[in-house]
């Protein structure tokens, strides 16, 4: 059942908060790794879910939950659509999701651990973007490694869908028509890790890139964004790089938001709507906040003419969206 979020306080408090939103967005429960869709006038935003109780004091996550918006403002949960306890073949980390919309189904990617060990993209498909979601049966890409997490999907103006994925390697695969397949003969690609393309970093490939990666298109430049680490540094910024062509080659752009007052994680979910831009995000805000226990937040920002963007700064809200009265 859909819950909808209330700001509590005095009339003069919630018709201030009204005209504004308030970071975290979401406060009855900790969430993480953002991943926003906008369909028609509203936008829904899933979430993975850490559990308040850990287990073995590491990220305890199990199932994804749905809020939706039509003004950035007022939010409502929709509650749990999808979990491990659908996915027979998996049996924990219910990590980094995306969902997206194709001929009228909603599919919703995730990573997940499998009960024979290792990580891989489970896909969950549903008539409604508040779920149910339904899982395909299997894992869609399976490498048989731990690089298979955090994937974004994004379907080009020709009607080509791409699945960016991983940590440490960022790779991606041709998405079929269906949503639930891909193109085998091309198989799973793996992106060239070079400062040149992610910038000079402390990650394993010697570059800023480590996972989270989001892709998004905007005046025929194509920016991927991701989570990323610093020389000597053990806590991760948001960065992008921009490539004229959605397979790359990559080149680095620079950081889009920096570590100060996050959490030992970051993830970027990037969206248009209704004429604005925004960036949701991860924090450890909320009471009893910390590396497992994060709360989603949003920022808006702009491009400049060049397309580059300048470094987004965390905040307490953005301002809501109004019809004029």
């Amino acid at each position: 059942m859909a819950i909808a979020i209330k700001y509590k306080g005095d009339k003069n408090m919630e018709q201030e908060k009204r005209k504004r939103s308030k970071n975290p967005i979401i406060t009855s429960m900790y969430t993480a790794d953002p991943a926003p869709m906008v369909d028609g006038d509203t936008l829904y935003l899933y979430t993975t879910h850490d559990e308040d109780e850990l287990k073995n004091n590491f990220y305890t996550m199990y199932d994804w939950h749905c809020f939706s918006t039509k003004d950035m403002v007022n939010w409502t949960h929709h509650g749990k659509v999808f979990s491990l306890d659908d996915i027979s073949w998996a049996d924990d980390r219910a990590w980094a999701p995306q969902a997206i919309k194709r001929n009228g189904k909603y599919y919703l990617y995730c990573p997940v651990h499998k009960i024979n060990d290792g990580m891989a993209i489970a896909v969950g498909v549903s008539d409604s973007p508040t779920g149910p979601f339904k899982d395909i049966g299997h894992p869609l890409v399976d490498e048989g490694d731990w690089n298979d997490i955090d994937p974004t999907v994004f379907i080009d103006d020709d009607g080509q869908a791409y699945l960016y994925f991983g940590n440490p390697e960022l790779r991606y695969v041709l998405l079929n028509e269906d949503m639930v397949s891909y193109n085998k003969e091309v198989g799973v690609v793996k992106v060239p890790m070079t400062p040149e393309s992610f910038g000079k970093g402390g990650h394993r490939t010697g570059t800023t890139y480590t996972e989270g990666p989001w892709l998004y298109k905007r005046n025929d430049i194509y920016y991927m964004f991701y989570a990323a680490f610093r020389p000597n540094m053990r806590q991760e910024h948001l960065a992008y790089s921009t490539s004229k062509s959605p397979t790359g080659p990559w080149v680095y752009g620079g950081i889009l938001m920096d570590e100060k007052g996050g959490t030992f994680t970051n993830h970027p979910g990037i969206v248009d709507f209704k004429g604005r831009t925004y960036l949701f995000y991860h924090t450890e805000e909320l009471p009893g906040g910390g590396p497992f226990h994060r709360s989603v937040c949003v920022a808006e920002f702009k491009f400049n003419e060049d397309g580059s963007i300048d470094p987004v700064e965390k905040c307490d809200g953005v301002d809501g969206i109004f019809d004029e009265e």
